[in-house]
């Protein structure tokens, strides 16, 4: 394809129409490693402007309108299709869209192939009223070799904004194809048939990459729990299956989200029925302590602990060893949920974690029964063949499963 034109769609329809009608960015909102590169119209191209050079998300008239403002938020599950271009105000609870446009602007197509094409977004991870997001484009090849475009969300409160785990994609004309969370903070290749990292010219080889994040107001700290089987040296997971005996390792991780120090941080677990506190074996990993500090207190299941002073950001890890014990275990599976919390000036923020584990218990024998208190013989090898059939009291557990607790994440 060696002529651009507007009638060939990579992006959603519902995309193209909200974003059309976007103005142009404010200088200080995008960028590029030139410190500005030109503009050119579709026109522009079509005449053979570019020659061979490769650049991206530089047509002033494309699909979105001016692209250099080629990240946008929108609500997610709302009406509304327009991408906010430059700010957007949100809402406690809801989760919100970001788009970031990609388009090589060579009209050339497969014999302008843009190499190593990979994104990245930056997120705020603190507390405030205003989160900006930024969104990087790059490429090895492109002149540009890096761009970069940004959008606001703002509210009339302070709020905290989560990335949406596993929500990361990129949609073209061949597909959606899922992208690693890794994206926030880290380059991930993108492409055109697969995300090799490599992406022809012209509007028929466009797309859009997305993420999700959600908006929590009112909100002090982050607390992730997490469990892995001990010694196992495995990462630390949200669940984890165990059997009865297991020793499971535990982490609490607290990160201070406000603008400023917080003091006596209490940091606080509670274990479920069939789990048991291992005495001796509560760590502290924080600034002061990069190698771990084992703690003479076992309190951290019981009154807490006080972890201390902590900056902006700042953040520690709390770990220790909890067995696995049969007490009211039920037949089939059972989740162990886990809950931890932190207690700063009676602010609590809470995150749990679960240990799944499988019970196998005997069935009742079946068969008919010729008279009530007579053994039945339903096997036999001789004396010792004679099977009297016994009902366990597993077999007598039919109203218990397993309880699914809701978990509160941010």
């Amino acid at each position: 394809m060696n002529k651009f034109t507007k009638s060939v769609m990579a992006v959603s329809a519902a995309a193209i129409v909200a974003t059309a009608s976007l103005t142009p960015a404010f200088v200080s909102a995008w960028g590029d490693s030139n410190n500005g590169r030109k503009s050119y119209t579709i026109a522009e191209i079509n005449a053979g402007k570019l020659g061979n050079k490769i650049t991206f998300n530089s047509i002033s008239d494309g699909k979105i309108g001016d692209e250099k403002n080629f990240v946008g938020a929108k609500l997610t599950n709302g009406n509304a299709s327009v991408y906010n271009a430059n700010e957007i105000n949100v809402e406690d609870g809801q989760t919100y869209t970001i788009r970031l446009y990609v388009h090589n602007n060579n009209a050339q197509g497969t014999k302008a192939v843009a190499k190593d094409v990979s994104v990245n977004f930056s997120l705020p991870t603190a507390v405030a009223k205003e989160q900006t997001v930024i969104g990087y484009l790059n490429s090895s090849n492109a002149d540009p070799t890096r761009y970069w475009d940004e959008v606001t969300l703002k509210s009339s409160d302070d709020f905290y904004m989560e990335y949406v785990n596993g929500s990361a994609k990129y949609t073209n004309t061949q597909g959606t194809f899922a992208l690693s969370d890794t994206i926030i903070n880290d380059n991930v290749k993108i492409g055109y048939k697969s995300m090799n990292g490599e992406i022809p010219g012209c509007f028929e080889y466009d797309g859009e990459v997305t993420i999700q994040v959600k908006v929590h107001k009112s909100v002090t700290a982050k607390l992730a729990k997490t469990v892995r089987i001990k010694g196992s040296g495995a990462n630390f997971t949200e669940t984890v299956d165990a059997k009865v005996g297991d020793e499971v390792e535990f982490q609490i991780e607290y990160v201070n989200l406000l603008q400023d120090q917080v003091k006596d941080v209490m940091i606080r677990d509670v274990l479920p029925t069939n789990m048991e506190y291992v005495e001796g074996s509560t760590y502290l990993y924080n600034s002061n302590h990069k190698d771990g500090l084992l703690l003479k207190e076992n309190t951290v299941t019981t009154s807490g602990l006080n972890i201390g002073s902590y900056n902006s950001k700042g953040n520690a890890y709390v770990r220790f060893t909890a067995k696995v014990i049969d007490k009211t275990l039920a037949c089939g599976k059972n989740q162990l949920v886990n809950w931890a919390s932190s207690t700063v000036s009676s602010k609590v923020t809470k995150d749990d974690a679960s240990v799944m584990v499988a019970k196998t218990c005997e069935k009742e024998d079946p068969t008919p029964k010729k008279d009530e208190g007579t053994p039945t013989s339903i096997v036999s090898t001789g004396p010792e063949g004679i099977v009297i059939g016994a009902l366990g009291a597993g077999g007598l557990t039919t109203l218990v499963g397993y309880a699914i607790v809701s978990r509160r994440k941010f």
